[in-house]
């Protein structure tokens, strides 16, 4: 469940030029789409499913790999590993694909079957629990959660991890992260409730630019009705949540996940008396933070620094 900082899962390559795509051995155009992970044994078979069904496309219309790869822009190693089920393309690659086989919108739809198992496993289970989730109670130890940050602020974060992310893991994770956004979009709309310590809006990650506009994100946030952002200030010296963030997932039947890296070795709770003890402290939490108008003016002041 932690997304504030860099813990995403494995996956996808950053393209190296603005239209993202890089260039193979020999000089020919391939777009990297995504790894396939090994441990996704759900996702894979899709992927695999599907490369199956682009391979029989091509061979019906009878055109070898390396011709087809030419007339959609991509190079022949990209089209054996997307047919082979080993890499999951984009979606322009099934765009083109059924824009040069005369598809008719056969091969495009099959954006729907990948559109999930795009994302690392453990980050589509979090963005599942999210979506049938009423209530999210986050309080983040440390930086800004996942649920808050701009694309030019995750994208930082991932790549400065160690050890280092690989280009595609970087695209994969900023792309699960902003894909997680749709929370916002909710009818009807969940409750969020944010705690985040004032040194994260002090920390100019990615550069005074993208700083800038991370701010002025948690702004539009805080002022959404379903939203209380709250910050913890600096001149507090103690509180419940020094030794680890808390997360709460409450959802429509009236259970609960809740997970806390200062209780219960950090795993998942559902049972009531661990949830009560996690919904104790970030009760507390909230109580010694800033109120949520004291929050949105601190944000603003800082804004004004910057």
């Amino acid at each position: 469940m932690r997304e504030n900082g860099t813990h995403v899962g494995s996956g996808a390559r950053m393209s190296v030029d603005s239209v993202g795509k890089d260039r193979n051995a020999n000089g020919e155009s391939d777009e990297h789409g995504w790894d396939v992970d090994p441990e996704d044994e759900s996702g894979a078979a899709v992927v695999a499913a599907v490369g199956r069904q682009l391979k029989a496309w091509r061979e019906a219309s009878g055109m070898r790999a390396a011709e087809f790869g030419a007339l959609i822009g991509y190079g022949e190693d990209l089209i054996y590993k997307v047919e082979g089920g080993r890499r999951i393309p984009r979606p322009e690659y099934l765009d083109r694909s059924d824009d040069v086989l005369g598809a008719h919108g056969k091969i495009a739809v099959m954006k729907q079957d990948l559109a999930v198992v795009r994302y690392p496993k453990k980050v589509r289970d979090l963005a599942k629990m999210e979506a049938q989730a009423v209530e999210v109670a986050v309080y983040a130890e440390h930086g800004i959660h996942g649920l808050l940050q701009t694309e030019g602020h995750a994208r930082a974060l991932l790549e400065t991890r160690q050890p280092s992310y690989s280009r595609d893991e970087v695209e994969r994770g900023v792309a699960a992260r902003m894909a997680r956004r749709a929370i916002y979009d909710r009818t009807p709309a969940p409750t969020l409730s944010f705690v985040l310590e004032e040194a994260a809006l002090r920390r100019p990650i990615g550069g005074r630019a993208e700083w800038r506009r991370q701010l002025e994100r948690l702004l539009v946030i805080a002022q959404m009705r379903n939203v209380s952002l709250q910050i913890m200030p600096l001149s507090c010296e103690t509180h419940p949540g020094l030794d680890g963030g808390i997360e709460v997932l409450k959802f429509g039947d009236g259970t609960a996940v809740g997970r806390s890296w200062g209780a219960f070795n950090g795993r998942p709770v559902t049972d009531p008396k661990q949830l009560r003890i996690l919904e104790l402290r970030y009760g507390m939490i909230r109580a010694q933070a800033l109120t949520p108008a004291e929050s949105l003016a601190l944000i603003k002041q800082v804004l004004g620094e910057t």
